[in-house]
């Protein structure tokens, strides 16, 4: 169980990384318009941080909002009730989600056969990867923006970086 921990503590980091890099570069502009898009990237980019916060909580009792959370908006298919999110307030949002991985990957009952969210209907171990999946997706698709506007992607990010791991080691230690 403690190589499955380790995996998914390492893809959460580096999918999470990437979409960080994808937010860090991009153009004001790009940020609040949707264009041809249904949803604007900052939207995005909250909703994916918003699910990959509550999925990494044992069921969604135990899920406690984002301080700034505004009730509704991490739905795309619904129109945001107030001002776009800056990007200043989703890098800070992503920073306590990228923080809580490591803890939170640790509590979880990854033998559990729910995933603890009565709309998924598969075992808890099952459920991050789809939680991964899902954060790589939206990632995908900033990434997709980014270079059809500024000609500039994102990085590849395989697994978080060895010298990362030794670092949380020793913090624990």
């Amino acid at each position: 169980m403690e190589a499955l921990r380790s995996a998914l503590k390492s893809q959460y980091h580096a999918t999470l990384a990437m979409l960080r890099a994808a937010m860090k570069r991009c153009p004001d502009d790009l940020w609040t318009s949707s264009g041809d898009h249904a949803n604007p990237f900052w939207r995005i980019a909250y909703h994916t941080l918003y699910y990959t916060h509550l999925y990494l909580q044992p069921n969604n009792r135990t899920f406690r909002p984002w301080e700034h959370h505004q009730r509704g908006i991490q739905h795309m298919d619904r129109p945001p009730r107030r001002q776009p999110y800056t990007k200043a307030e989703v890098l800070a949002y992503w920073s306590i989600c990228d923080a809580m991985v490591d803890d939170a990957v640790d509590a979880l009952d990854l033998s559990n056969p729910q995933s603890g969210f009565s709309w998924y209907k598969v075992p808890k171990a099952e459920h991050q990867i789809i939680n991964i999946r899902h954060i790589q997706y939206h990632e995908a698709q900033l990434a997709d923006r980014l270079r059809v506007a500024t000609g500039a992607g994102v990085d590849w990010a395989s697994a978080r970086r060895q010298s990362d791991r030794r670092a949380a080691v020793k913090l624990r230690k």
